[in-house]
């Protein structure tokens, strides 16, 4: 059976979330380049790139920009210009050389999709990758507010598709199944996303583990401070030089 996060991802997936447009991603990324501006020359990765919103905002900067993504529909749907610039492969098997990059980007939540033993891998594989005074960005989930804010059910219809979405904390994942509908034939499809939620302290943790220090925190694509209610927690993580 084929884990969550090698069905979901895909044209549906696209539509559910379009509303997370150029304009945030431009808003993200800008925000970035300031507070990491390292982030603006040498080999940067953007981790799980999807169709690459993110990455060609960062590339009229950084022309040594590029994206990995394990969806080859979600890489299909980039812009042909980008194409050159993205790889396929799991997150779990990078094939980068330890030391070769300037920059990571994880935008939109791209972590905690795999135990706690994989993802903890994962925070170290991407510390070796750094070199000395590389940074990571890690755009993700303020697990505080989501538990406290979480919205059991709700139902959107987006382009002729109708989701209906059922959200729950099972243990320490944030667990959402979808159905959705398509209007016009009654075509039904399940979907699930199923994430680790690791608090602000847990993430830090895991990226000292990792060689990674904490240099700057917004709490959202703005760059407003991060506190308890911010919706996001954008950390901006420094390989010691």
């Amino acid at each position: 059976m084929a884990e969550w996060f090698e069905a979901w991802f895909d044209e549906d997936y696209a539509l559910l979330y379009a509303h997370r447009d150029a304009d945030e991603a431009r808003q993200a990324v800008e925000l970035a380049l300031r507070l990491a501006p390292e982030l603006a020359a040498g080999p940067v990765l953007d981790l799980a790139c999807g169709a690459g919103r993110h990455l060609g905002i960062l590339r009229r900067t950084n022309p040594l920009g590029f994206g990995m993504d394990l969806s080859r529909i979600l890489l299909g749907l980039a812009p042909v210009d980008l194409r050159p610039w993205l790889l396929r492969g799991d997150m779990r098997a990078l094939p980068v050389k330890d030391g070769a990059l300037s920059g990571i980007c994880l935008w939109f939540t791209p972590f905690g999709y795999f135990s706690d033993s994989e993802n903890h891998a994962l925070m170290l594989r991407l510390g070796q990758l750094l070199h000395p005074g590389g940074v990571l960005v890690m755009d993700y989930m303020n697990a505080g507010q989501v538990a406290r804010t979480l919205v059991p059910e709700d139902t959107v219809e987006r382009a002729g598709v109708r989701v209906v979405s059922r959200r729950a904390l099972e243990g320490d994942r944030l667990v959402k199944h979808m159905e959705l509908i398509r209007l016009d034939t009654g075509e039904r499809r399940q979907a699930m996303e199923s994430v680790r939620l690791y608090h602000p302290t847990d993430l830090q943790a895991m990226a000292l583990h990792a060689g990674l220090r904490l240099r700057s925190v917004r709490g959202t694509y703005s760059g407003e401070a991060f506190t308890e209610d911010s919706p996001r927690w954008i950390g901006i993580l420094e390989k010691a030089r």
